[in-house]
């Protein structure tokens, strides 16, 4: 390694499924028929109501910076949307609008995270959330947790794993890549717990809003002492408009504030502008249409892999991914992976991509494709494993 890069890189691990992305770029430009369940985004493009109210905004003219904390009737928007959908009351000043949940996630840590200090997240989880960790100089601590705990870090492990060390507690849910929630209970209690702890509860809820069956229960429903993430990207199909933000704890406020007026100085302002259309009542009738394809999809694809002997324990609650064991076709499933895009075209994500539990054990399909487009992966998946 060149001795003028700093050290913590030698920390910050790779994106397995971008090699597979990659060559799945290549054999499509070789003219073969890729189909893509490898990455995290939706099929679906940016709702028009959204995309007309970022354009008007260029058009004006006037694109300037925003405040650093964000658009103020942005934030009222989101303070209102937390109002009528969680009956929760939020502090506008509380709300930093930031370039993604990527920079979400920089602000929460860069304000609270010290060299060394711990942070206890589940394995498997998504990958970057270790690696912002590890670009701050802390330590990311992964706990293995399994289907009896719906995938999900329960309060027993928090107070077993709890060193002096630790700084605190990052819970996803849904979750990348399983798509479970925490129940309500517990969720509640991992919050109290962490409270009682004196550390940092870090709530990542930028799947909120795809999810099936059961409500979504929010960190803010237990505590006002907690840092949540969330994205316009995921829900709201904002992918490429790079928008998200970030709750921070009231004493947070202040210090939040400076680092994003020096890191970001503001997010994108006709990214703002077009996320303001976010809220429309017509938007989010649009957006739940959407939720419920996605849920026609979770059906289709859960139902035709158990039939093609994957082994999935729990049936995903949201987000649109499955995470499911394909031990029984193949002890290495990054090779298993690889080989199933030379032979049928088809790409999916590896575990290793998400931590080292039994990762070898699974792979991570994305129902961000049609149900037509799924069922012709699914008939290539069948035949890739009839001939191993």
């Amino acid at each position: 390694m060149d001795v003028r890069m700093a050290k913590r890189i030698q920390g910050i691990t790779p994106f397995y499924v971008m090699e597979l992305l990659r060559r799945a770029k290549q054999l499509e430009a070789q003219g073969r028929d890729v189909i893509h369940m490898e990455i995290g985004e939706p099929d679906f493009a940016t709702p028009q109501a959204i995309i007309e109210a970022g354009i008007n905004h260029l058009k004006i003219g006037e694109v300037k910076y925003t405040p650093a904390a964000g658009l103020p009737e942005l934030r009222e928007k989101i303070a209102e949307f937390y109002r009528q959908r969680y009956s929760v009351k939020v502090d506008t000043a509380r709300i930093f609008v930031t370039p993604g949940a990527s920079g979400a996630f920089l602000l929460a840590l860069g304000a609270s995270l010290n060299p060394k200090e711990e942070l206890l997240m589940a394995d498997p989880c998504y990958p970057c959330n270790s690696n912002f960790v590890k670009l701050f100089d802390g330590i990311a601590r992964t706990i293995p947790v399994y289907a009896a705990s719906r995938y999900q870090l329960t309060t027993a492990q928090i107070k077993q794993h709890w060193t002096e060390a630790t700084k605190g507690v990052l819970i996803a849910s849904p979750s990348n890549p399983t798509g479970t929630l925490i129940a309500p209970d517990q969720l509640k209690q991992a919050v109290h717990t962490v409270n009682e702890l004196g550390g940092c509860f870090y709530s990542d809820e930028i799947y909120h809003g795809l999810v099936y069956g059961e409500k979504a229960s929010m960190a803010l429903e237990f505590s006002d002492n907690v840092f949540v993430i969330n994205s316009f990207s995921k829900y709201f199909g904002m992918t490429g408009w790079r928008v998200g933000w970030l709750i921070v704890p009231e004493e947070f406020v202040e210090v939040t504030e400076k680092l994003a007026q020096n890191i970001f100085i503001a997010t994108a302002t006709h990214s703002q502008y077009a996320a303001l259309a976010a809220f429309d009542q017509h938007t989010l009738t649009e957006l739940e249409c959407r939720r419920a394809e996605f849920e026609a999809r979770r059906d289709f694809l859960y139902d035709a892999l158990l039939r093609l002997g994957f082994d999935i324990p729990i049936k995903p609650d949201g987000a649109f991914y499955i995470y499911a064991d394909c031990s029984r076709f193949t002890d290495d499933s990054y090779r298993f992976a690889l080989d199933l895009l030379e032979a049928e075209g088809v790409a999916i994500t590896p575990g290793k991509d998400f931590g080292v539990n039994e990762a070898n054990r699974y792979v991570r399909f994305a129902y961000t494709t049609s149900i037509d487009r799924m069922a012709v992966a699914m008939q290539r998946l069948e035949r890739f494993i009839n001939k191993g």
